[in-house]
């Protein structure tokens, strides 16, 4: 079990890379949107890709743990905390580079970067398209790796190219080369997103902001977002619904401890204040359970878990 505060051999190892902030036995409950889980053992923001680099070397040298915290928004970490390195990119680590001519253009930004920060700029130039990530939480890495989106698009249909990080160094690879499908993508192995590039088209700026806004509206009126919460539980299955499924099995409004299956959207998992990763993992088990035993249909968590989970 990770404790906070805790400085370890890691951490101190990881004292000799430069240009990194370094927090070892950091509480990441607080940068988790469901606001549940342990420690890091170390806590690593590198503030150039060249210390990124470093950080991933040094993890593979010493054989240790590799984790990569996002915005938190759909990852679930255990009440054990996460041994090894968690790297945490800061918004701001990289500048945008905006291209944009007659047609379209060309967006860069950051992955660590909000993914509201790729709706903010696309409105700022004139540029429609990617109207479906609007009210999605999140990093802009994020949704490169799960492949975000709704039902009415996904991260991959405006991606041109992504900038990976791996401890040989730095590199793009164009959409073709990450193979990706629903609420997921392959990145190379041990690899970080950096960077990501858009391609955007030129269109009525007006219309897409009442297309985001209406959205947003039913986002609001039919999912728990006054709540700490970390999203949808699990994928949609073919031709289905996960919500519908876990209401009809009785579980909407269901309580575990202090998370609870919410009463508004039964595929998210809302924390009552004082919920654990237990009772989180719990009320996903349960869900699971409850849908096969019923329907025969698997369950697929949309949620990342990191760390370790306490019995």
């Amino acid at each position: 079990m990770v404790e906070a505060g805790v400085k370890t051999a890691l951490a101190l190892w990881l004292e000799r890379v430069p240009d990194c902030e370094l927090k070892a036995g950091e509480p990441l409950a607080p940068l988790i949107s469901v606001r549940v889980g342990g420690a890091a053992e170390a806590l690593v923001r590198p503030r150039s890709g060249d210390a990124l680099v470093e950080v991933l070397k040094l993890a593979r040298d010493e054989g240790a743990p590799l984790s990569i915290l996002g915005g938190g928004a759909n990852t679930l970490v255990g009440d054990g905390g996460v041994p090894g390195v968690t790297v945490k990119l800061p918004g701001d680590l990289f500048p945008e580079l905006i291209d944009v001519g007659p047609e379209g253009g060309l967006i860069t930004l950051g992955a660590g970067a909000a993914i509201v920060k790729l709706v903010n700029v696309m409105r700022s130039q004139g540029l429609v398209g990617a109207e479906f990530l609007a009210g999605i939480p999140g990093t802009l890495g994020g949704a490169v790796a799960m492949n975000a989106g709704t039902k009415n698009g996904e991260a991959f249909r405006v991606i041109e190219a992504v900038e990976v990080a791996t401890p040989d160094g730095v590199g793009w690879l164009t959409k073709a080369q990450v193979p990706h499908a629903y609420r997921h993508s392959e990145l190379p192995a041990g690899g970080v997103v950096t960077r990501v590039r858009f391609r955007l088209p030129r269109g009525d700026v007006a219309a897409s902001k009442v297309a985001m806004d209406a959205d947003l509206g039913y986002r609001k009126r039919t999912q728990p977002l006054s709540q700490p919460n970390f999203g949808s539980v699990f994928t949609n299955p073919p031709g289905d619904h996960a919500g519908r499924l876990i209401e009809l099995v009785g579980l909407k409004g269901h309580t575990l401890g202090r998370a609870q299956i919410s009463t508004l959207h039964a595929n998210w998992i809302v924390n009552l204040g004082g919920a654990t990763a237990r009772d989180v993992l719990g009320l996903i088990t349960l869900m699971q359970t409850r849908v096969k035993e019923a329907t025969g249909v698997d369950m697929k968590p949309e949620v990342k878990r990191v760390g370790v989970f306490l019995p």
